[in-house]
């Protein structure tokens, strides 16, 4: 059955399932903490476990082999030499720590307890007597400290120390960092706030929600006032600095945001610090202003995958319904803000709306940003990739892969909530929690093999006989009201009760070992975008309980993007042990059109090749790219005219070379450019490149006969770009060994023109490889959208 994702989202994010109030008592929801729920499922164990022996020791390798752990040497005056890589790098280490701290909670580990001991000894040292601590200033010059608070981090970076601190100090009951972090704040304090005190704010949010943190660690009810300052203070011209603008949530004052704008991970971060604020003083304007920025990001502006931000320029939002699914953006640190915020939202409202939010990008586009072994990282995460796009051992930009540890390391913390009277599940993960309801002592035991199946057993064991309320939460996914919705027993006895703001209510006095069953049907369902999100007309989503699936060219060899799978074409969920670690796939036949014959010189018209039906194979999104590199699409298209031209398996591409975010496979794609400054297509550049002789190569296999060649340069100058057309370039072929200069039959001179294809015509040759040879302007770079051959 099919389901037009508008509405669907509808559920699970906006404005049609209603703020709603807070708790009857007025007082947010509080998160069982993770150190008290231990995870013991086949699914969230196993991140778990490659977190521990993947990630975290990724991310150690990485911080000490790049400087980033050297530079608090160099700030401590302990080696010499200049700051190692961006200015932010001191935030990799912190967000290191404060993930393995979290490990650290939950097992003892003397050789990583000691290592961490070493490690804040460092930071410690390279502290000024001040309190001010960033490596990147004091190696380059402490004159400079706070002179650039829009670009250069440096609160942004003192956030993550404190939240390393508050990790650290609670997991081990030590107070070296926490000190260290106190200090810092203090240095904060004493030189930002009203009036002697100096205006400004970072120009990436972070310190916001850190501060608050910290007040509530120390009692010191200080931070949390400097960090409503450093909120109030965005975008009010009135209190003394120039404004920022919308890249930096900076445009207008907080309570006046209508919609979400600019950087996505900034925006994030904001928004969470926001929330804080308001779940203690139930603040009706940051209230009202987080819901109509949740509505207009769930509403408009979020990927299926719960992946934010689509927009490459600005790694943020881009206009509402503007989501393409190759050049997508979608950080993983923007993703892993989402749930962030989103748990915050749904503590203050007890709202199932905003925990459908949290699972969606828990299952999808963050874990999609780290692969099964825990080593390699995604910092973007498309929905659609022709074999280019795959995770990478560290980025110099590494916010990702310490953002993943320290999430995955706390996950227990979004299973559950609670007040003195309630206990909410939030998500469905094999785990025990204790918890102290109605002031006594719980014990829930829930076991499930979610998200694989929809049963979960949930044992309720108190110390004695209790009276409290428990929520189950229906995920948005499962229609209620429905034939095969969901369904609970208690001791084998049926419930009949409707969700509440998507929560199911059982109010009664509960004894020792009562077992809750909740049944939630999981068939596969074919998932529709709103018709104005382009990118997505006229195709289909496919979807298993909380999942997204993909098409991989791994289990779909002859390629993924040209298939078609018709309205009508029946799909079945089967279970593989052997596939990407035990998953369920979704198996189904697809329509695979045939090739359209090759360009045959300038002939206008030309017959295509009839179609067969396949089996096709869709995996969980969140696994795609641990195998072989290959096409992936999350949207599959649903009639013909939208199927891609099938990519020609005897070409290979080569090029002198190719920028790391680009892909040689772009440029015979069969996409349609519509200009040459198309930023929403997959392209290949030279980039950084400028000025150079370069080339870019197809070798044939076999041999063929060819007569021409037309060019799409990719030209971005019109949008600030470093990319322009060539100087000059030619075509040279491949005879025997030897490359010669093929004799073109118009003009003299190959084309540079945008916006259009660039012909040259020449007398066919037969040969085994065609190359550009490329003349790039002085102090700029080139590029191709397509490269397409004639024959």
């Amino acid at each position: 059955m099919g389901v037009w994702m508008a509405g669907w989202m509808m559920g699970i994010g906006g404005a049609a399932a209603g703020a709603g109030p807070r708790p009857d008592d007025g007082a947010a929801l509080r998160a069982v903490p993770f150190t008290d729920v231990h995870i013991q499922d086949s699914f969230w164990s196993a991140r778990q476990k490659a977190n521990v022996k993947g990630t975290l020791a990724q991310n150690l390798h990485e911080c000490e082999i790049t400087g980033r752990i050297a530079n608090f040497d160099r700030a401590a005056g302990k080696k010499s030499g200049d700051f190692e890589g961006y200015f932010f790098n001191d935030s990799d280490v912190y967000k290191m720590i404060e993930g393995a701290s979290d490990i650290l909670a939950q097992t003892h580990d003397a050789a990583l307890d000691k290592r961490l001991d070493d490690l804040i000894a460092t930071i410690a040292a390279a502290q000024q007597p001040d309190g001010y601590l960033n490596t990147y200033f004091t190696v380059k010059g402490l004159d400079q400290r706070w002179t650039d608070l829009k670009q250069k981090h440096e609160l942004y970076c003192a956030g993550h120390l404190i939240e390393a601190a508050a990790a650290h100090y609670k997991a081990t009951g030590k107070k070296s960092l926490l000190d260290v972090a106190v200090r810092l704040a203090d240095c904060i304090d004493a030189t930002f706030g009203p009036a002697p005190k100096r205006a400004g704010v970072c120009g990436h949010e972070e310190i916001e929600l850190a501060l608050i943190k910290l007040a509530g660690v120390t009692g010191q009810e200080k931070y949390r006032t400097l960090a409503e300052f450093f909120i109030e203070s965005r975008g009010r011209a009135d209190r003394g600095r120039e404004l920022y603008g919308e890249v930096f949530q900076d445009q207008v004052p907080v309570r006046e945001h209508q919609e979400a704008v600019g950087h996505a991970v900034r925006a994030m971060y904001l928004y969470c610090g926001v929330a804080d604020l308001a779940a203690r003083s139930g603040d009706e304007g940051y209230l009202g202003a987080m819901e109509r920025v949740w509505d207009d990001v769930t509403q408009r502006k979020m990927y299926i995958t719960g992946g934010i931000g689509s927009s490459p320029s600005t790694e943020g939002f881009a206009p509402a319904y503007d989501l393409p699914n190759d050049t997508a953006y979608a950080e993983t640190c923007a993703g892993i803000g989402l749930v962030m915020w989103a748990h915050r939202l749904a503590l203050i409202h007890a709202d199932a709306k905003y925990a459908d939010v949290m699972e969606r990008g828990l299952y999808n586009g963050v874990l999609s940003g780290v692969s099964l072994d825990g080593r390699k990282f995604f910092y973007v995460n498309p929905l659609a990739s022709r074999g280019g796009h795959q995770r990478q051992d560290w980025f110099d930009c590494a916010c990702c892969p310490p953002n993943i540890l320290r999430l995955i390391a706390s996950m227990g913390q979004y299973v559950y909530a609670q007040t003195d009277e309630r206990v909410y599940v939030n998500l469905y993960v094999g785990s025990e929690a204790d918890v102290t309801v109605g002031g006594v002592r719980v014990n829930l035991r829930q076991e499930t093999e979610y998200p694989w199946k929809g049963t979960v057993n949930l044992v309720v064991d108190p110390r004695g006989p209790v009276e409290f309320e428990l929520y189950l939460r229906i995920p948005g996914w499962c229609r209620v009201g429905q034939g095969g919705s969901a369904g609970a027993t208690i001791n084998g006895r049926p419930i009949a009760a409707r969700p509440e703001k998507g929560y199911l209510r059982i109010k009664r006095k509960w004894l020792r070992g009562e077992t809750v069953v909740l049944d939630l049907p999981m068939p596969v369902e074919r998932v529709y975008a709103n018709p104005k999100v382009k990118a997505d007309v006229g195709r289909v989503a496919l979807m298993r309980g909380p999942l997204v699936y993909c098409l991989e060219q791994a289990d779909n060899p002859g390629g993924v993007r040209g298939l078609v799978v018709p309205q009508d074409a029946a799909v079945a969920a089967t279970v593989e042990p052997d596939v990407l670690g035990g998953v369920t796939v979704i198996k189904g036949m697809a329509l695979s059109p045939g090739a359209p014959a090759e360009a045959q010189g300038e002939a206008l018209y030309q017959p295509g090749a009839p179609g067969r039906m396949i089996e096709f194979t869709a995996v969980p999104y969140y696994a795609w790219a641990n195998r072989a590199p290959g096409e992936m699409s999350v949207w599959m298209a649903e009639g013909v005219t939208l199927a891609e031209r099938t990519r020609d398996a005897g070409i290979t591409a080569t090029a002198s070379h190719c920028y790391q975010d680009d892909t040689l496979t772009a440029l015979a794609d069969g996409v349609e450019p519509a200009s040459s400054a198309d930023e929403s297509l997959a392209r290949f550049t030279w980039w950084p490149r400028k000025g150079s002789a370069e080339w870019v190569q197809y070798d044939f296999a076999p041999a063929r006969r060819v007569s021409g060649v037309e060019v799409y340069w990719f030209d971005d100058s019109g949008v600030g770009g470093g990319c322009r057309v060539p100087a000059s370039w030619k075509v040279m072929y491949k005879d025997g060994e030897v490359w010669r200069e093929v004799q073109p039959k118009g003009p003299s001179e190959p084309g540079t023109e945008v916006d259009r294809y660039n012909r040259v015509i020449f007398a066919p040759v037969e040969t085994t490889g065609l190359r550009l040879e490329v003349q790039l302007k002085e102090g700029a770079s080139a590029g191709i959208l397509e490269w397409r051959v004639l024959r």
